[in-house]
């Protein structure tokens, strides 16, 4: 592990990348010398709540994904799996993003020695309908006239057309029920260092990205994109890696006070009676890969006359799965039409299994006990 201070050499990434524009350098050398065959990224779709995923493979298209989306989902993995699995491929990743890719690394669904990933720190994600929501209440302006939105000190801070700001502590917006999603309150993993970099704007000085190198192809790519000319670098201070270091511990301290406010209120029963067996669930989480062979369509789960298969055991069959598996990402929670915290029960459950295993998805190194040889012993 090894730190660093980046910027890019690129006067339009300069201006339209974020803290820098490391970021979209180091893609644009990737792409330009042919080491992937595209770059999956985000890019804002009919305003700035709407992130679109985006496969690049035009280095010049690049500049239109440039900079922080708080709003856009999160599919990296999924998408690397079902439709990148043969192409190189180098991607931006939240810590939930890395931790879904590194679990489809570990169950052969994606090929590591094809997949560059560029990881983001990451205070939490906002969603879509929210942020428009909050925006008007709390801001007293119209969402339409926000032109970008950061999360930074403790703060949601959004920036007008008139190139104003404005800005609401985040815990108050939490308090009444808006700000981040209510799995990126609770998460603890902020920097992806699973990734081969990790890279923000904590610690940084103005118009630098702060970098954490985390293995050997972090170390290739950041030392290509010098040598091709486009990213210019330095050590950063004591200063600013004790900073960098402070925000995250804050940043975690927060969660695991979310974590404990959480775990008190949820009555697994209660929230699975209410589940209409839409698949909704299975089917946009990044790790249920199997659907063809899924144990959910088996025929011994169908009764004549209903909707195969009943709420306790269609969760039940997931729990089973899902507790050594959830990165929680917290899309089974977007897409529930019964508002079931999903990702919440997984949660807890996997706190149990790390207890008994010391396995966290996404962040061991190891495959989970039940996929080893040790499985025996549990």
């Amino acid at each position: 592990m090894s730190y660093l201070l980046a910027k890019s050499k690129d006067d339009d990434i300069l201006k339209a990348g974020e803290c820098g524009g490391a970021v979209t350098s180091i893609f644009k050398y990737l792409l330009d010398n042919g080491i992937v065959d595209g770059v999956l990224a985000i890019r804002p779709g009919d305003d700035i709540y709407d992130g679109v995923p985006t496969f690049v493979t035009d280095s010049e298209d690049l500049l239109a994904t440039a900079g922080s989306y708080h709003c856009s989902p999160t599919m990296i993995g999924e998408l690397v799996r079902k439709y990148l699995f043969d192409k190189k491929v180098a991607v931006a990743v939240k810590p939930c993003d890395m931790r879904a890719v590194d679990e489809l690394i570990k169950r052969n669904k994606i090929n590591s020695d094809n997949i560059y990933t560029v990881g983001l720190n990451c205070g939490g994600t906002v969603s879509p309908i929210t942020a428009r929501k909050m925006i008007d209440l709390f801001y007293g302006v119209d969402p339409d006239d926000v032109l970008s939105e950061e999360i930074d000190k403790g703060q949601f801070i959004i920036e007008l057309k008139d190139g104003s700001e404005k800005g609401v502590k985040i815990h108050e917006l939490e308090h009444e029920g808006f700000g981040r999603r209510e799995n990126c309150q609770r998460c603890d993993v902020k920097i992806p260092r699973r990734a081969n970099i990790a890279c923000g704007n904590w610690g940084a000085e103005d118009g630098w990205t702060f970098i954490e190198i985390n293995d050997e192809r972090g170390e290739e790519l950041i030392e290509g994109a010098k040598k091709a000319n486009i990213l210019d670098t330095k050590t950063p201070s004591e200063n600013s890696i004790e900073a960098r270091s402070k925000v995250e511990g804050i940043m975690i301290k927060m969660a695991q006070k979310n974590q404990n406010a959480n775990f008190d209120g949820a009555n697994e029963m209660e929230e699975w009676n209410r589940c209409i067996k839409c698949y909704a669930c299975r089917d946009v989480c990044p790790i249920c890969w199997c659907y063809e062979n899924c144990e959910l369509n088996k025929s011994y789960f169908k009764e004549a006359g209903s909707v195969p298969p009943e709420p306790i055991a269609f969760q039940g069959v997931r729990l089973s799965h899902m507790s050594f598996s959830c990165v929680d990402c917290g899309q089974c929670d977007d897409v529930c039409p019964s508002d079931i915290p999903v990702s919440l029960i997984f949660d807890k459950l996997q706190k149990k299994y790390y207890d008994r295993t010391g396995y966290i998805a996404g962040v061991s190194d190891e495959k989970p006990p039940l996929y080893s040889p040790e499985k025996s012993e549990l």
